[in-house]
């Protein structure tokens, strides 16, 4: 290559460098607001107190509220199975049905056993009456008449026992034909027909559960019961009324059920194992389709924060040791401060510590306010209409309270 090739590479290198620079400061001068530009937008709200219902979300288990297991009291063979496997019963329906041949007989021998010792009774009430008189004028001795006495006591006593041995054959003639004890849905059967059953021990049969109302059992660490206990001896907090607290069951798939229910006892005990207080809710189950054993969550109303500090979730910007939100001063300058946020009420923050009332939060626009800059606020507009007002809940047990550390 020439001297003179080379030299006007170089320069072809050299205007283009050039060329790219100025293209850079182009485009930054766009972006970047000339000294008579308006300062940008921003969206705020500004902190008001609210009345809040306070919610914890725990997790449960349903239980039904009565189970009966129905059990072969009497041995025997199974002649049949009277109801229809997962159908509802009555208390007193027939279930099943023991061969009751046997029983029959003990029933009708305890019968005759009964008659004989009638007749007996009556005859040696007969034989006292008769010595009687014959006693008084010494006709017959004195121990031929204490013997008559002392049978007659003899055929009371039996008479009474063969009356009990009556009412023993008649209670096996009845558990042969096995009724249920409850009403309620039953299960399936566990024994067939022809199956022996009661030989030694009360052969389960079936189950019988009373799923309407149904129980749901709740736990809830003890450590979030004493600070809710504290925050509302201290004032901080008021219980919510009996007749307006309400319990709210979210279903696995994270719909929530159509019935409320209520609570009904907190337990006085804590468990050893997992440091847990156990609660019982309770809810009407019409349709059947709660079952016990499902599991779910609850969200229970416990306290009520009459002047709650609320921001929007999407205004809190967290790292790994505090919590902080922007805020556009009287002034209109953007400035930093740390809050500490307690439970979540569904797209919003409680915040503990660092807000008062009349602030205004950056929630939109974050990316262009920087500590110090000018910006113009403009109110919010929640696109999230669907959020339910007054009611706080804590997704689990671990993110009721996550104070801001200070750096």
């Amino acid at each position: 290559m020439t001297s003179v090739s080379r030299f006007s590479a170089v320069v072809a290198i050299i205007l283009m460098a050039f060329g790219m620079t100025g293209c850079g400061e182009k485009n930054a001068a766009a972006q970047a607001p000339g000294p008579g530009m308006p300062p940008p937008e921003v969206s705020v709200v500004t902190v008001a107190p609210e009345r809040i219902v306070m919610t914890t979300e725990l997790p449960g288990r349903l239980e039904a509220t009565r189970v009966a297991q129905v059990r072969a009291r009497v041995p025997g063979i199974v002649l049949k199975r009277t109801f229809q496997e997962g159908s509802d019963v009555k208390a007193g329906e027939v279930l099943f049905q023991i061969d009751p041949a046997p029983f029959q007989a003990n029933y009708n021998s305890a019968q005759a056993t009964l008659a004989r010792a009638e007749a007996n009774q009556a005859q040696a009430n007969l034989k006292v009456q008769r010595y009687k008189p014959l006693v008084d004028t010494n006709a017959i001795s004195k121990q031929e008449y204490d013997d008559a006495l002392t049978a007659q006591k003899q055929t009371t006593a039996d008479m009474a026992a063969a009356k009990a041995a009556v009412e023993t054959a008649r209670l096996n003639l009845g558990y042969a034909t096995v009724k249920a004890p409850i009403s309620g849905r039953i299960g399936r059967a566990l024994v067939t027909e022809g199956a022996l059953v009661g030989q030694g021990e009360a052969t389960p049969l079936a189950m019988i559960q009373q799923v309407d109302p149904i129980y749901v059992n709740l736990t809830q660490s003890a450590s979030e019961l004493l600070q809710l206990r504290r925050a509302m001896e201290s004032g901080q907090l008021k219980r919510v009324g009996p007749d307006q607290a309400k319990v709210t069951l979210v279903m696995e798939d994270g719909t929530s059920y159509s019935h409320s229910g209520k609570l009904l006892f907190s337990d006085m005990s804590v468990d050893e194992g997992t440091g847990a207080v156990t609660l019982r809710a309770k809810f009407p189950n019409p349709d059947r389709f709660l079952l016990p054993g499902m599991y779910a969550r609850a969200r229970l109303e416990q306290a009520v924060d009459e002047k709650a500090i609320t921001v929007p979730q999407q205004a809190v910007i967290r790292n790994q040791d505090e919590a902080s939100v922007m805020l556009v001063g009287p002034d209109g300058k953007v400035s930093t401060r740390t809050i500490k946020t307690g439970s979540a009420q569904n797209d919003k923050w409680i915040v503990l510590q660092g807000l008062k009332a009349g602030d205004q939060v950056i929630v939109e626009g974050l990316q262009k306010a920087k500590p110090g800059a000018s910006v113009k606020p403009v109110p919010w507009k929640n696109s999230g209409a669907g959020s339910d007002a007054g009611t706080a809940s804590s997704a689990t047990s671990s993110t009721t309270s996550q104070p801001a550390k200070k750096p």
